[in-house]
Order: C-alpha cells, then sequence, then structure tokens
C-alpha cells in the first residue's frame, strides 16, 4: 500500500507539476479512476489520512467533491453525513498546517453535501454550529471557518446543474430563514472584534487575513438572492437588495454601518476597497426595512455624514481602489434615496459641496480615475433626474439653486478637461492610453452627460458652443494654413500637422458630446421650452464641421482626410440627429417627398404639432430645408464611401447608416429623389467607389447594392427603367465574363466575386413577387452559365466559390413568398434545376481535380473550415432554401426521368455522410446547415433517405443521436424533429404495402437496435439535460413509443436495472406508469401537449431519487 501511495502522489505531481505535456495527460489518465465510482471514495479518504503531498491531498479532495456530486442517490442519508462529519474532523485536525488550495478543496466538499443534503438530515441544517466551533478556535482555526462560511453562503446562493430551480429555490430559502442572519450577525460580531484589537494572539498577517474573509462574508451575506431574482453578479450596478424582515433590527441598527466605515477609515486596501464595497450592499435595501421615515432619515443622516468625514479629510482616496468604490458608494446614496430625502439630511449643503469639488478634481485628474467618472456622472444625472418631483419649499434652503450651480460647475470641468486631455495624451513622452479609443467608456459617460446638460440647457448649451467655435475657427485656420504651407513647399508642416492633430481630437471630444445631448432629445407636446431650437444651434455647428471636413476630403481627392476617431464620432453624431430628428415616423420625409407635387396633394398632409416643431428645427438651423439637410447627411457618407475604403470601420457604419436611412418606406421617398443618391444609383461601381474593389470591402459590397435597391424596389410605381438602369453595368459584366474563353485569370476571379457580391444584394432588396421576377428575368436563363463556370473553374478558391454560392442561397430563398410563379409556368422547376446543376457542378469539378470536398489532406497551414467546410455549409443551406421553397413540385422530376433532384441529393448526402461527426460538431455554421438540411429531408423526402444502403442510413441515425446530446438548443431541436418526422411517418403507414414502409423495415431488421437508441438518447436528454429545450426533444418521445412500443420497453428495462435498491426500482416503475396511463394512441396536437406535460412532471419526480 505504501508503494501504491507513493505511485499516487507522484502521479498528483505530474498532473499540477509536469515536465512535459505528454506526462500531464498520461498521469491524469490514470487518475481518471478516482471519480469514475462510488467505489473510489475509500481510496480518497485513504489519500487523505495518509499523505502529506498537497497535490495529492488536493486530488482527493476534488474527486471526493465529483464522486458525491455525481452519485450523490447511490448514498445513504447516514454515509453523507459520515462523509461531511469525517471532513469536518480533517480540517479541525490537519486544517491549520495545510496549504490554501487544499483547503478550499475540503471547504468545497463540505459546501457541496451540506447544500445537496440540506433536507436530508437535521445535522446538515446545524452547519452554523459546527463551523462556529472553528471560530472559537485558535486564529487558524477561525480562518478555516469564516472561509467554510464564505463558501457555504455562496455555493446555497449559486444554482447548480444538477439541481432544478424548485430545489434550489426551497434550500436556499430554508437557508435564508434559519441560518444566513446567524451567520451575518457572527461575521459583524467577529469584525468588530477585529476592530477593537480582540483577536488575541493574531499576527497582523493573520488579522489581514481575518479582515478579508469577515468583509468578503459580510458581502456574499448581503449579495444573497433574497427572492430569487438571479441578480446579475458580473454587474457592478446593483439592485435592491431584499433584505428579510427578520434582518431589520441589525440593518437598522447604526452601530452595524459606523462599524464599516470605521474599518474602512482604519484599514488598507484591499481590505477597505471591501469594506466600501460592503457600505454599498447596505446601503441598497430596499425601503420597507426601515419601520418608519425617521429610522431611514438616521440611516441615511450615518451615510451622509461618513461620506462628508471622507471628503472632506480625503481618507483613503489615495488609493485607486478605494476611489473607484467611494465613486461607486457616491452614486448608489442617490439610487437608493430620493432627492426629497438627501434635502432634509444635515449637512446636505456641504455634502453637494464636498461631492462637486471631488468630481471637479477627478475630471483634472482624469488619467488617474478614468475608469470611474461614469459613476460620478451617474451620481448627478440621478440628482437632476429627480429635480421635478422635489418641491423648492422643502429642505435646506435654495437647495435647487445650488444644485444647478453645481450642475454647471461639474459640466464645465467635465468639457474642459475632457477638451484638454489630447494634449497630454499626444504628447510625445506620454504614456497615457487615449480614452477615445476605449468605446465602451466612451460610451458610458455619453449616457450620462445629456442629462446634466439639459437640465441647465441654455447656460450648458451656450457654454458648449463658446468651447466649440474658437476650436472649431482654429481647426479651419490651421487647415488653411496647413494646405498653403504644402503648396509653397515651406518648413515646419511637421509641427502644424500636430497641431492640427490635437485639434481633431479635441473636436472630436466635442462631437461626441453633441451627438450625445442632441440624441437625448425627447418630444413632449407638454414640455415644449425651446429646446429644439439649442438642437438646432448644437446640431449646425456640427453639421458644418461636417461639411467642412467632406468638401476638404472631396477637393484633395482623399488627400486631405481627417482623424479616423473624428469621421466615426461625426457619424455617431449623424446616426443620432437621424433618429431624432428625421426617422421615419415624424413623416417628414413625406412632407419633403411631396415638394413638387399638386397643392391638392400638399394640403392632404397638414404638418401637425410635432411636425411644425421639428420644422422649426431645420429653419433655425439655417442650413436649408429638412431634405437639403438630409442631402447634407447622404453627401458626407458617399464621401467616407469613396476616400476611407482603407478604414473598415468608417465604412462599416457609413453603410450602416446609409442602410438604415434607405430602409424605410417615406425615407426611400425622399432619398431617391436627391442628386447624391441619383448620382450613387447611376455609379455603383468601382471608378465612383473605390472601397468596392478594396479586399477587406468584400462583404461590404452586399450591404451597398441592398442599400441602393431598397431605395428604387421599394419606393417606385415602376421601377423596371430605374432597375434596368441600374442592373446594365451588372449584366454587362456578366456578358463579359460569360463571354470569357478564360475566366482562370486574376482579373476574372475580382470579377466573379464582385458581381455576386453585388447580385447578392439587389437579390436581398427584392422583397415581392413584382420586384423579384425583375431580377429573374435580368438573370435567366442568359446570364446563368457564368455561375456554373465559375464554380467549375474556380473550384479551388474559397472566394469565388463562397460568393457565387452565397448569392445562389439568397435567390433561392422565397422569402416573404416572393417566389410565386404562375400556374402556366416552369420557372420554378427550371431554377430548381440551374441551381442542381451549379451545385452539382462544383463538387463534380472539385472531384475531378482531386480536390474532393471530403476526405483527403490539406496543405500544411490551410484552414480545412474556409478551403472545405465553408463551401459545404453553403451548400447544404442552398438546398434547404430550395427544398422548403414550396415552389417547386419536386414529383414532376420522377415523373419525367429528371436526375435534377435525384443528382442534388446524391451529391449533398455523400458530402454530409462523409463528414467527420466530430468537426461536423467542432464548427457552429456547419452543425447548423447539417442538421436543418437532415430535418427539411426527414420532412418531404423520406423516400430518398430510404434508398440509401445500409451503412450510410445507420451514419444518418447516429448523427442524429449525436445531434440530440449537442449543448445547442438549435441543433438538438432540428434533431428531433427529423426524428419525429420518420417515426410520425411509419406510425401513420405501418402495415401499408409502400416501397418507403418496406425499406424502413428492411433497415429497422439489419440494425434492430437503431430506434431503442434513439429512444434511449432522448429519455436521458429529457432526464439529465438543459432544460433550454426540453419541449423539442419530448416530441418524438410519444411518436416513437406508439411507432415502436418495443424502444419504451426496452428502456424501461434497461433504466430499472441501473438501479440497485430495490426502493428505487419500485418508486421508477411507479412514475413510469404514471407516465404512460391512459395515452391515446394518436399524434393530435392535444395528445402530444398532453404527454409533454407529463414528461416534465416525471423528469422533476425521477430526478429526486434516481441513482446514476
Amino acid at each position: 500500500m505504501e508503494t501504491s501511495l507513493e505511485q499516487i502522489e507522484n502521479l498528483c505531481k505530474a498532473v499540477y507539476n509536469p515536465s512535459s505535456e505528454a506526462e500531464r495527460q498520461a498521469a491524469q489518465q490514470q487518475l481518471v479512476a478516482l471519480t469514475s465510482s462510488a467505489e473510489a471514495i475509500p481510496q480518497c479518504q485513504y489519500l487523505l489520512d495518509q499523505s502529506s503531498e498537497p497535490y495529492a491531498l488536493y486530488v482527493a479532495a476534488s474527486s471526493l467533491t465529483k464522486l458525491i456530486t455525481t452519485h450523490w442517490n447511490s448514498f445513504t442519508v447516514a454515509q453523507r453525513v459520515d462523509i461531511r462529519n469525517y471532513v469536518l474532523n480533517y480540517l479541525a485536525q490537519k486544517g491549520p498546517g495545510l496549504q490554501d488550495f487544499v483547503v478550499v478543496a475540503l471547504v468545497q466538499l463540505v459546501c457541496r453535501i451540506t447544500k445537496f443534503g440540506w433536507f436530508d438530515d437535521p445535522a446538515h441544517r446545524e452547519i452554523a454550529d459546527e463551523v462556529g466551533r472553528f471560530l472559537t478556535a485558535s486564529i487558524d482555526h477561525c480562518i478555516i471557518g469564516l472561509r467554510l462560511f464564505e463558501q457555504l453562503v455562496e455555493s446555497i446562493n449559486i444554482q447548480s446543474s444538477e439541481r432544478t430551480l424548485t430545489q434550489h429555490r426551497k434550500t436556499a430559502i430554508s437557508f435564508r430563514d434559519s441560518t444566513l442572519l446567524r451567520i451575518f450577525r457572527t461575521a459583524m460580531t467577529t469584525l468588530r472584534q477585529l476592530q477593537n484589537g480582540a483577536m488575541v494572539g493574531a499576527t497582523p498577517e493573520q488579522e489581514a487575513r481575518i479582515g478579508l474573509s469577515l468583509l468578503g462574508l459580510v458581502a456574499k451575506c448581503l449579495n444573497f438572492d433574497f427572492i430569487g431574482t438571479n441578480p446579475d453578479e458580473s454587474s457592478e450596478d446593483l439592485g435592491t437588495i431584499q433584505v428579510p424582515t427578520s434582518w431589520r433590527p441589525v440593518i437598522q441598527d447604526g452601530q452595524t454601518l459606523q462599524l464599516l466605515f470605521d474599518f474602512y477609515k482604519n484599514s488598507q486596501p484591499p481590505n477597505s476597497a471591501l469594506a466600501v464595497e460592503a457600505i454599498i450592499l447596505m446601503s441598497s435595501v430596499r425601503r420597507s426595512i426601515f419601520p418608519g421615515e425617521k429610522a431611514r432619515s438616521a440611516f441615511l443622516a450615518l451615510l451622509i455624514s461618513n461620506a462628508r468625514d471622507i471628503l472632506s479629510n480625503q481618507i483613503g482616496l489615495q488609493h485607486q481602489e478605494n476611489y473607484h468604490h467611494f465613486c461607486r458608494l457616491l452614486g448608489r446614496v442617490k439610487c437608493n434615496f430620493q432627492l426629497a430625502e438627501l434635502i432634509k439630511s444635515d449637512g446636505y449643503v456641504e455634502w453637494l459641496d464636498l461631492c462637486t469639488d471631488f468630481t471637479v478634481r477627478s475630471f483634472q485628474n482624469w488619467q488617474w480615475s478614468t475608469l470611474s467618472l461614469h459613476y460620478l456622472l451617474a451620481l448627478w444625472a440621478r440628482m437632476v433626474a429627480a429635480v421635478p418631483y422635489v418641491r423648492n419649499d422643502q429642505g435646506a434652503a435654495n437647495h435647487k439653486q445650488r444644485l444647478e450651480q453645481c450642475i454647471c460647475g461639474v459640466v464645465q470641468a467635465y468639457v474642459t478637461n475632457m477638451i484638454e486631455s489630447p494634449r497630454q495624451v499626444l504628447a510625445g513622452d506620454s504614456v497615457l492610453d487615449d480614452p477615445l479609443e476605449d468605446s465602451v467608456l466612451i460610451r458610458e459617460q455619453m449616457e450620462r452627460l445629456p442629462v446634466l446638460v439639459r437640465f441647465q440647457y441654455a447656460t450648458l448649451g451656450n457654454f458648449l458652443q463658446s468651447v466649440f467655435e474658437p476650436i472649431f475657427n482654429s481647426y479651419r485656420s490651421g487647415i488653411d494654413a496647413l494646405d498653403n504651407a504644402r503648396k509653397a513647399g515651406q518648413p515646419g508642416t511637421e509641427q502644424m500637422t500636430e497641431e492640427i492633430n490635437v485639434i481633431e481630437h479635441q473636436l472630436t471630444w466635442l462631437v461626441h458630446m453633441y451627438a450625445a445631448v442632441v440624441g437625448a432629445f425627447q418630444w413632449s407636446e407638454a414640455s415644449r421650452d425651446g429646446e429644439e431650437t439649442m438642437d438646432a444651434s448644437l446640431s449646425r455647428q456640427i453639421l458644418q464641421l461636417a461639411a467642412g471636413v467632406d468638401f476638404r476630403l472631396v477637393n484633395t481627392n482623399g488627400a486631405g482626410k481627417a482623424e479616423p476617431k473624428l469621421e466615426l464620432a461625426l457619424i455617431g453624431f449623424l446616426e443620432n440627429f437621424r433618429k431624432v430628428y428625421i426617422w421615419e415616423n415624424h413623416t417628414l420625409y413625406a412632407l419633403g417627398s411631396l415638394q413638387g407635387e399638386s397643392r391638392v396633394a400638399q394640403k392632404l398632409v397638414e404638418p401637425n404639432l410635432k411636425q411644425q416643431v421639428f420644422q422649426s428645427v431645420f429653419e433655425a438651423m439655417q442650413m436649408g430645408s429638412h431634405a437639403e439637410v438630409v442631402e447634407l447627411l447622404v453627401r458626407k457618407l458617399a464621401g467616407n464611401l469613396k476616400y476611407w475604403g482603407g478604414e473598415v470601420d468608417i465604412i462599416h457604419r457609413s453603410l450602416g447608416l446609409l442602410s438604415d436611412m434607405a430602409s424605410g418606406f417615406s425615407s426611400s421617398k425622399l432619398l431617391i429623389n436627391l442628386e447624391v443618391v441619383k448620382y450613387m444609383l447611376s455609379n455603383h461601381g468601382g471608378d465612383a467607389f473605390p472601397f468596392l474593389l478594396h479586399p477587406n470591402h468584400v462583404r461590404h459590397r452586399t450591404t451597398f447594392h441592398l442599400a441602393l435597391a431598397r431605395l428604387f424596389l421599394g419606393t417606385m410605381e415602376d421601377p423596371r427603367p430605374t432597375f434596368e438602369a441600374f442592373m446594365e453595368p451588372l449584366l454587362a459584366l456578366l456578358a463579359q465574363l460569360n463571354g470569357t474563353a478564360d475566366l482562370r485569370t486574376e482579373d476574372a476571379r475580382m470579377a466573379l466575386i464582385g458581381v455576386c457580391r453585388d447580385l447578392r444584394g439587389v437579390a436581398a432588396a427584392t422583397h415581392n413577387k413584382r420586384t423579384y421576377h425583375l431580377l429573374f428575368e435580368a438573370l435567366y436563363p442568359v446570364q446563368f452559365p457564368v455561375f456554373r463556370r465559375a464554380v467549375e473553374t474556380w473550384h479551388d478558391d474559397p472566394g469565388v466559390v463562397t460568393a457565387v454560392l452565397k448569392f445562389l442561397c439568397e435567390f433561392v430563398h422565397n422569402k416573404g413568398q416572393r417566389l410565386v410563379f404562375d400556374n402556366t409556368s416552369a420557372d420554378g422547376i427550371l431554377l430548381f434545376r440551374e441551381t442542381s446543376s451549379i451545385l452539382c457542378a462544383y463538387a463534380g469539378a472539385a472531384e475531378d481535380a482531386g480536390n474532393s470536398l471530403v476526405g483527403g489532406t490539406l496543405p500544411y497551414g490551410q484552414d480545412i473550415y474556409r478551403t472545405r467546410y465553408k463551401s459545404i455549409s453553403i451548400i447544404l443551406n442552398v438546398l434547404t432554401n430550395a427544398l422548403s421553397g414550396n415552389y417547386v413540385n419536386f414529383g414532376v422530376f420522377a415523373l419525367y426521368h429528371d436526375k435534377a433532384l435525384e443528382n442534388a441529393m446524391k451529391m449533398a448526402l455523400t458530402l454530409t455522410l462523409t463528414l467527420p461527426l466530430e468537426d461536423v460538431f467542432a464548427y457552429p455554421k456547419l452543425c447548423k446547415a447539417f442538421f436543418i438540411f437532415f430535418e427539411i429531408v426527414f420532412r418531404n423526402h423520406l423516400d430518398i433517405l430510404m434508398a440509401l444502403d445500409h451503412p450510410s442510413f445507420t451514419k444518418v441515425f447516429e448523427a442524429l443521436n449525436e445531434g440530440l446530446q449537442s449543448s445547442t438548443a438549435t441543433i438538438s431541436s432540428q434533431a428531433a424533429a427529423a426524428i419525429d418526422h420518420l417515426a410520425t411517418f411509419y406510425f401513420e403507414q405501418r402495415g401499408r404495402d409502400k416501397p418507403q414502409v418496406r425499406a424502413f423495415m428492411a433497415h429497422m431488421q439489419a440494425s434492430p437496435n437503431i430506434l431503442s437508441e434513439l429512444m434511449s438518447t432522448l429519455f436521458n436528454q429529457v432526464l439529465f439535460g438543459s432544460p433550454s429545450n426540453h419541449w423539442s426533444i419530448t416530441r418524438p418521445i410519444l411518436s416513437l413509443m406508439l411507432a415502436v412500443p418495443d424502444t419504451f420497453e426496452n428502456f424501461k428495462q434497461h433504466l430499472v436495472q441501473t438501479q440497485a435498491a430495490a426502493e428505487t426500482q419500485t418508486r421508477l416503475l411507479e412514475a413510469l406508469r404514471k407516465l404512460t396511463e391512459n395515452v391515446q394512441e394518436n399524434l393530435s396536437s392535444t395528445n402530444r401537449d398532453r404527454f409533454t406535460q407529463r414528461l416534465a412532471v416525471f423528469r422533476v419526480d425521477v430526478r429526486s431519487f434516481i441513482a446514476l
């Protein structure tokens, strides 16, 4: 046994401290036996008793946790209590001498047993007494006891996958009502002893560790999910903490909160930061926990008083971690207390002034507090938002006026310091990070700023304009001077360029601020106070800047580009401006589109009050009518698309805004009449917009043509003339390619990729029968040969193949019932024939050239997904769209001996059945296409599946069996649906002499266990799988039971035999009897739903007692 012990210790060392990866894997493989079955528990206990090797002890403890979790129902109640007591005694005897990670593993084991056995035996619910003995023993035992409490609270608070939500909440509620408050009181009592220096014999290091554990325990207790709302623990923004009424005395007691403040003031990070976090949680308790306004006011007064003390004396704020949490605390104070209560507190005005000074200093030292600024902005935003609900005669004298002064000071400090930050960031010796490069940070700050600015909009709006104007003038003069100096060849342009770069970063900050402020406008007839006029003034400045930037860009033919951050900020402003003042439902588009119509037509659309206000905005901007401002926006976007081809973000966001503007009917009606849009429709090639030729923007070609095609396909009564003119260059290019003898050239390759991406965008824009047929007539049959030639010639080039197949996938997709052909038309059948021809030609060309889509080895360094599997997934998507489009009568192909359907299905099944299943599940897009395709085939083309040879047929079912066990709900649902189609077919057709039935019976005779295995998998997923898609998984169970009753009987016998205890077998048989009792032999929706409900009850019942 000693030799065996030494060998196990060496294996454990090799797992966690290996000399090579191979050694680690080999050792891990040998140690699997420790977690394979419950029989390994004595070995784990032997390791704990005999070994002194930390890694061996850790392996033993973690293995015990896994065994207890997996085989919980295999133990009796007494055995569970014995194991728990054994580990507690082990910790009491040997815990102080163990490594921390070993102690943690043992603590987790105790907590896991306690949680799972909470209702099994009273001993588990007396865990607080057991842990209390640790706290009253030595200092080292006290540290272990606190860890036990911490882990216990956390373990019971978090739902584990082995327990249902009902079981979890039942345990959590019992723990909350019986034990949690006691643990919290113990933690606060021990913390008071520590604060008073009563921890006799503790070293400073031990005191720090105890303090850290105590504060962590306090935080976990307060963070407990008291009412089952499952709070998001990853978020720093807390909701209200719903502590039970039994907690009222300890929460209401001012000494509790004061103790946390005192501990903060007398400790160092990380303990001090944890103390502030506990204070934040304490300040977030529900309002009703206090018996009346007096008690709540006393609690608030204590918060305000201590906050004033910390702010006035700067206690601990020199530490960044303390500073960050204190900013959170300030934001939380207003979040959980009403402004009406704050203004009545003693020292409110002093607190307000101190918060103002603290905020201003934080802005001045932004480089030290960047991640905390949005909490301070949130504090002031919440204060401002509550002002309308507070009477002026309440609270401190002139409190509203004082708040107005503070807000103005805060906003002015923020704007001034952010505007000056680029000079520090861009200094030659600077190592500071640029805040403008952190989009999340900018978004968080800009979400709060508008509330503050609009609180004193007249004053702060004018302030923003006064800041913007000199910077904008400096920018214009600097650009003119730089351009003139470059033309004259003067020296010193580098210094001028650096200064302009600083100014552009300053303008970027201002544009972000303007975008946030203008984008926050909300219409209300009851609150018309001229805000829209200030919006117009601010918008005028930014639109002038945008026009100036665009003018220089165009006049220098793209050489005079501004800073990309500034361009992106301008796009952000245009997005917000569009949402507020140019969005679809304002119907200003419609008003603008009536320009040039008859007077009668114009009178029919008289502007309402809201439209009048919005029209006044454009009048106040003095930049032309609504239509002219829209044209300025579109011209700016067109300039970006023309000259910023090297910047993916600018192109992406410009196209996104253009697409949004083109997506509405009224907006498209207005845009289609703009000169810049007419230019874009007439010049949508690479010559006018070079980004279309850039390799990084291949996908953006589709978006670009989708947006342009929407403009005329969705608005014109007769789009044919515009459509034909728009398609002329594309059709000319297709004709040129079709007439090219050799497509195996780089020019032809790029042309094929481009035109297919463009056509895909046009196809996506066809939204009904009329518009789709325009495209269909333009392409079929003249242009289709080029697509077949393209995939044959470039079968080894993923770029070409992907472009062609994705266009084809969109073209055969019957979305919105756009593919509707006349009864006398064969176009639907012909379209499928062409689709089949292209797909088979591609697969055949690849096979003939030795580049089979499946099998064989790839050259070193090639990506198998991009080279092979991506094209296979698109092929399956194309066929799925074609087979499910309902525009083809597939019976015609067999009737007239047409091989199109047979060839396409044979090719697709060959590809899918040759794919290694591990590869299918390794690539999500391939996996999704794989199972959606088979679901369609099982639904509508079972005859083709039945005609497969038996090895292929069994491989299909092997794939379905694996799909049922997928963790992705979509995949398992598709696999279940496929099985349901098959079982339903056999249930309805059994006993009939049909070829499909005979073929199915032949397959079943060759492999009689196939359906039984599927039934076993389905029940295992119901009992032990994720509950996310139980409804889908349960559907095929009834159809399988009715179609082949033996499958259920076989599973029932197998499941019962897995249970050793006679009592468990009896309970299981009873549960199965109830499940099948009075089940009707039909597959009506009512019967299916009733059986699904029974399965849900069966799952909950069986999981409570079954042994795994």
